[in-house]
């Protein structure tokens, strides 16, 4: 029963449709496909990232470019080396450096454990892709084991083996 001079309160309004789908995080702003080819991705995981404003506005336009970064542990702290963010093109001289090194965030513990496995084992620190979560941009690492030619040479047999066995079974169904 409403009141007279009460308003009901109404749920939030729906997002904007217009709104970039990078920005949204309906897309992802970069996707290193390389990785994949090259490395062998044994566990993944979520970082933030420290960037200046112009960086974000770049990423949102999607001038990342993750082919030939990677992550190191230095100091108790993680930074991503090699990721270039194309200059924002509408910046001013306070526009960011393409190739800076770049801190990512994540927590103690996690830092704990990436460096016993990256020291010991001898694995490193690979971005996958940098999308937006929440408003914020955030990078999906992967421990990664290099990849030797014999093994980058299996993969895409047993790839094409894979598609060739999806096929026959499609042209079967068909018939």
């Amino acid at each position: 029963m409403n009141r007279p001079g009460h308003r009901q309160t109404t749920s939030a309004p729906a997002k904007n449709p217009r709104r970039e789908p990078t920005a949204a995080g309906h897309r992802d702003a970069a996707i290193n496909r390389i990785a994949a080819h090259n490395y062998f991705l044994l566990e993944k995981f979520e970082a933030g990232i420290a960037l200046t404003g112009t960086e974000v506005k770049s990423i949102r336009a999607g001038r990342v470019n993750l082919k030939d970064a990677y992550g190191i542990i230095k100091d108790n702290e993680l930074w991503l080396l090699n990721c270039h963010i194309g200059a924002y093109e509408h910046g001013n001289i306070y526009n960011h450096p393409p190739l800076r090194t770049r801190k990512l965030l994540v927590h103690r513990e996690e830092i704990r454990r990436l460096i016993g496995k990256t020291q010991q084992r001898g694995l490193t620190l690979i971005p996958t892709r940098v999308y937006f979560n929440n408003g914020r941009v955030k990078v999906e690492l992967a421990l990664a084991k290099g990849k030797q030619l014999w093994d980058k040479r299996e993969t895409e047999r047993r790839r094409t083996a894979d598609r060739e066995a999806r096929e026959a079974i499609a042209r079967s169904r068909k018939k």
